[in-house]
């Protein structure tokens, strides 16, 4: 498909965080495949997340569909550059219309970018994850992709003022290895599996952090910081 509007958000994007000063730290971009479908199972902390993580998946030549709220795309100003990045518009009172877009669009060998957790975890915990990551790999035979970032919650998370000031805050975005749930495997076990590969990484990526989490708002509980208790 041609990308006109894609490449152009590209280098605003590498001019924003620049300007912001994000120490980037991205691993594992070799567990995304080169050609064909693929899934991004990714945790959701804040509101920069899929940005933050397109830009990590920008090495291996792919760029990522994402799943967004049928809000976005209703923005003025957003929603005519999502639909011309063809990201997947999810309107939650017609989920079946999202889901069979995203099938679509792995059949025909897009990277589909999805948040599993369905909102943003203003815990920074991993929240328990909604089936249509999985069940989309069973139906499109495309793998899955676990993927974590970790400090886009000190700049615009939930219920938080957002910080645009120029302080180089590290930015760590991981792609573990592949996940592939056969079709008519049981969807409970694959929705648990990915739960706790998202927290395995999660927590690597966490020991992996240049900065202290010890009595830091964006920091969750079990770290030392003051983030609010997991809801679930």
């Amino acid at each position: 498909m041609a990308e006109v509007v894609y490449p152009p958000v590209i280098v605003a994007l590498k001019t924003f965080w620049k300007y912001l000063g994000l120490q980037f730290h991205f691993e594992g971009d070799s567990n995304i495949p080169r050609k064909g479908g693929a899934i991004l199972a990714m945790n959701h902390i804040g509101y920069l997340d899929f940005a933050l993580i397109g830009t990590a998946a920008l090495p291996t030549g792919r760029l990522v569909r994402f799943m967004a709220k049928k809000e976005i795309f209703d923005n003025k100003l957003a929603g005519p550059l999502m639909r011309g990045m063809h990201h997947i518009n999810v309107d939650r009172n017609n989920g079946s219309a999202s889901f069979v877009a995203a099938l679509r669009a792995l059949r025909s060998g897009e990277v589909v970018g999805i948040f599993p957790e369905g909102t943003i975890s203003t815990s920074f915990e991993i929240k328990e994850l909604k089936s249509g990551a999985v069940r989309l790999a069973m139906g499109s035979g495309a793998p899955v992709i676990p993927t974590i970032v970790w400090g886009s919650q000190r700049i615009w998370t939930k219920g938080v003022k957002r910080d645009l000031r120029r302080n180089r805050t590290p930015i760590y975005v991981t792609f573990g290895e592949p996940l592939v749930f056969e079709k008519g495997s049981d969807v409970d076990a694959g929705e648990k599996l990915l739960r706790e590969t998202l927290l395995q990484l999660l927590h690597q990526v966490q020991a992996n952090y240049p900065d202290s989490h010890v009595g830091q708002r964006w920091a969750p509980a079990r770290l030392g910081g003051t983030a609010p208790a997991p809801l679930n």
